[in-house]
């Protein structure tokens, strides 16, 4: 009687143990978000989200202010149209623009919000007008190699 009892305790503790490094794995991946604050969702379009996932952070300032919420193809403007959550309490003027920015060289993107100067705030279904694609870093390689062969072969010859 008493080892099954001890065997309960310690299965319960395996248990509570696995489900620590689940909950903790799935923060680690940005895979979970536990936020209860009251929220109000606007939209942005833009030509290429690059890597971009939902959940990502939209951040102003340096300042996590939201998340990604859902991300679609506007098949009507052939865009992507990136739905984001930001906190209720925080306001940003109708004319802040949106654009996708990459934390260090190859690091996973997020969304910058910048604030414009307008008196009115977004409030929760408007659209972002102002929007920067991201960089995409094969297009950057491309250009570059691009231009550096139409010099090497334009140059002038006497």
């Amino acid at each position: 009687m008493q080892a099954s009892r001890h065997d309960a305790w310690v299965g319960f503790f395996v248990v509570l143990g696995a489900t620590a490094l689940l909950f903790l794995a799935l923060k680690a991946g940005n895979l979970l978000s536990l936020n209860f604050d009251d929220t109000y969702s606007v939209t942005a379009k833009f030509d290429n989200i690059g890597g971009l996932k939902v959940n990502a952070a939209v951040k102003s300032a340096g300042v996590v202010v939201g998340r990604v919420e859902s991300i679609s193809f506007d098949d009507k403007s052939f865009q992507a149209r990136v739905s984001l959550k930001l906190r209720a309490g925080l306001q940003f003027p109708k004319d802040s623009s949106a654009k996708i920015l990459t934390a260090g060289l190859l690091g996973e993107q997020y969304v910058g919000l910048e604030p414009g100067a307008d008196e009115k705030n977004l409030k929760a279904g408007d659209v972002v007008t102002q929007t920067q694609s991201a960089v995409v870093l094969e297009n950057l390689i491309g250009q570059f190699l691009y231009n550096k062969a139409a010099d090497a072969g334009g140059g002038d010859k006497k």
